[in-house]
């Protein structure tokens, strides 16, 4: 894998407000000829793969929990590039700090479409306690133990979330 081992990348937190969040880097750099990066299944190296199936390359953001920037529970830090495409509704899952597991995590995690996961962020945002938390946290050891929903089927995560919206 590429240097260093943490890979640091803005992130939206609460409020659409920037922060950097970190990770345990899972890819390499390789680009195409023009300078592209190449799709992220070609990128995604076999110990890179391990830490995404255990979760492990989450560990990081737990100094992000530290500095206030982030929760234990709630939706996951998309990208920045992703703000201007959201509608009202998905913006919402910006009125909480974002997580590090989260409803739409336990409810499918990656192998869900970005509608089903953007309305399960919402109705944790609408429906948020101490015991919603605690049974997502407690869920979420489950998934990562079950190694489900890892990745979206025929990607190596997510597809890129291009603003559609379901008709």
């Amino acid at each position: 894998m590429a240097s260093p081992a943490l890979f640091r990348q803005k992130r939206p937190g609460l409020n659409g407000i920037p922060f950097e969040m970190l990770k345990f880097r899972t890819m390499n750099d390789a680009v195409d000829t023009q300078g592209i990066s190449l799709p992220d299944s070609e990128r995604l190296t076999p110990f890179g793969q391990w830490l995404r199936a255990t979760s492990m390359d989450e560990l990081p953001e737990l100094w992000n929990v530290l500095k206030g920037d982030m929760s234990l529970v709630g939706p996951r830090p998309l990208l920045m590039e992703y703000l201007p495409l959201y509608t009202a509704e998905q913006a919402r899952r910006h009125d909480v700090r974002p997580g590090i597991t989260g409803w739409a995590q336990i409810n499918g995690r990656n192998a869900i479409c970005w509608e089903e996961k953007f309305a399960l962020d919402t109705w944790y945002v609408e429906n948020r306690t101490f015991w919603l938390d605690l049974k997502i946290l407690f869920l979420t050891v489950k998934k990562v133990l079950v190694r489900d929903g890892i990745s979206a089927e025929g990607e190596a995560t997510m597809p890129r979330f291009t603003g559609k919206k379901e008709s």
